[in-house]
């Protein structure tokens, strides 16, 4: 099991990974969770997927097993900048505006995490280890750039696994339902691992 953290600087040297990780995330909320997000080429994407983002693929022998996309809170596409702002500037009307308990930041320092995912067909006997390879990797990427903290919106058992992860996590707003499950805003700390 690998883990790559792509982005446009560096797709050219990872053959199909990135084609396959957009169809991995296609597959995973398209297919499975039944979200009406825009699709192309068998690929789901957004409009924060651009040349300011990273996308960290675990894979085996080609096959994307999870994933998830960093986004730096300073990043700007149009009118947009990265979704938890966004939805607290009321322009997602997915998401409520009150997910936050503060002003999203802007700071090259703090990053945004999305679009998180296992695919269903792994086995539950690796899941773990998938997970584990996604927080190794994000948390080198973090020391990489710079990143002290990153902010994500997760399904609330996110307290049943940060602490078997070893990060440090914490509330960041109430819990809200999305789609029939329920979710909250997080902040990851980082600062400790940058030495």
């Amino acid at each position: 099991m690998e883990s790559t953290t792509l982005s446009f600087a560096n797709l050219h040297n990872h053959g199909e990974l990135f084609a396959n990780f957009m169809r991995a995330r296609r597959q995973s909320f398209i297919v499975h969770k039944k979200w009406n997000l825009p699709e192309a080429m068998g690929m789901e994407y957004d409009q924060y997927d651009t040349p300011a983002s990273r996308w960290l693929a675990v894979h085996e022998y080609g096959e994307v097993l999870g994933g998830l996309r960093m986004t730096p809170t300073t990043a700007r596409c149009g009118i947009y900048s990265y979704m938890i702002r966004d939805a607290q500037r009321g322009l997602l009307d997915t998401i409520p505006s009150d997910l936050l308990d503060f002003e999203a930041p802007v700071d090259p320092r703090i990053w945004e995490v999305t679009r998180g995912f296992v695919m269903q067909s792994v086995p539950a006997s690796i899941r773990r280890g998938v997970h584990f390879r996604m927080v190794q990797e994000m948390s080198r990427t973090a020391r990489e750039y710079g990143i002290t903290q990153m902010l994500a919106l997760l399904p609330t058992n996110w307290t049943r696994w940060a602490a078997r992860c070893r990060l440090d996590m914490s509330a960041a707003g109430r819990v809200m339902d999305l789609d029939g499950i329920d979710y909250q805003a997080v902040s990851i700390r980082f600062a400790s691992t940058l030495h």
